[in-house]
């Protein structure tokens, strides 16, 4: 498994460098990790699917904690969080900019043949299948909402 051992040393440099941050963001990674192994009871090595979607879960958890820690006015909260989010985003592959997306979504809408409202579930799940992991899903949703109305 490619991600754990990646994080496995990683955690090591955080420990020699004292940096707590990306520790306590690393051990959250590895703690996911052992969590998805033992909940499928299996032997098996995680895909790399799977390792991709659990980063994304622990990327957007930090930045939903972030949101609410702003409506609330607790700024060195989600700034705590969002450092968090960015160490852990360095497990995923680039980001895609919006232009990138949005040529994406353009090209799934012509090839399904979408027109409305209706088929945002076509698309969207094409778009999800293809970006996964080099887009967030609100963005990707915005795009095609902007695309189709």
């Amino acid at each position: 498994m490619a991600l754990e051992q990646e994080v496995m040393q990683k955690m090591k440099e955080a420990m020699k460098a004292k940096d707590t941050v990306a520790l306590a963001s690393l051990r959250s990674i590895k703690s996911e990790i052992l969590k998805a192994k033992t909940a499928t009871s299996s032997k098996e090595e995680m895909t790399e699917a799977e390792e991709l979607k659990l980063v994304q879960k622990l990327v957007k958890q930090r930045k939903d904690s972030a949101d609410l820690y702003l409506e609330q006015n607790r700024k060195d909260l989600a700034d705590a969080e969002l450092e968090e989010a960015k160490i852990i985003e360095q497990f995923l592959p680039a980001q895609l900019s919006e232009e990138e997306i949005s040529k994406e979504v353009k090209a799934i809408i012509a090839e399904t043949g979408a027109e409305s409202m209706k088929d945002m579930g076509k698309v969207m799940g094409l778009a999800s299948q293809r970006l996964a992991g080099k887009a967030d899903g609100k963005t990707i949703s915005k795009i095609v909402k902007e695309n189709l109305s």
